[in-house]
């Protein structure tokens, strides 16, 4: 394994199990594709470091099990924001 992959793996893999973030959130910090993290976090990650391996399934596991609360959050703010918006009164600017 190539040296940047090698720090990359243990880089992103200290992330995650330090802020609990998901997959989506690392990938986006350290501006690689989520497959990618994936990757690293499942396959890489094991060979290098299985004590790190686990802490980081553990999270990974624990954001699968939260996932459908996440969407169905987010769901309800984007639906929220479209009531406010339509409620909201519309105003226009006179031209005389």
């Amino acid at each position: 394994m190539k040296d940047h992959i090698w720090k990359r793996v243990l880089e992103v893999s200290l992330y995650i199990a330090e802020t609990k973030a998901t997959v989506r959130d690392a990938a986006r910090v350290f501006g690689v594709s989520k497959s990618t993290i994936h990757k690293d976090v499942t396959e890489r990650l094991p060979r290098i470091n299985e004590k790190l391996s686990e802490q980081v399934k553990q999270v990974l596991e624990f954001n699968k099990a939260e996932r459908h609360l996440r969407g169905g959050e987010a769901t309800r703010r984007k639906y929220a924001e479209r009531h406010r918006n339509a409620a909201a009164p519309a105003t226009r600017e006179r031209t005389s």
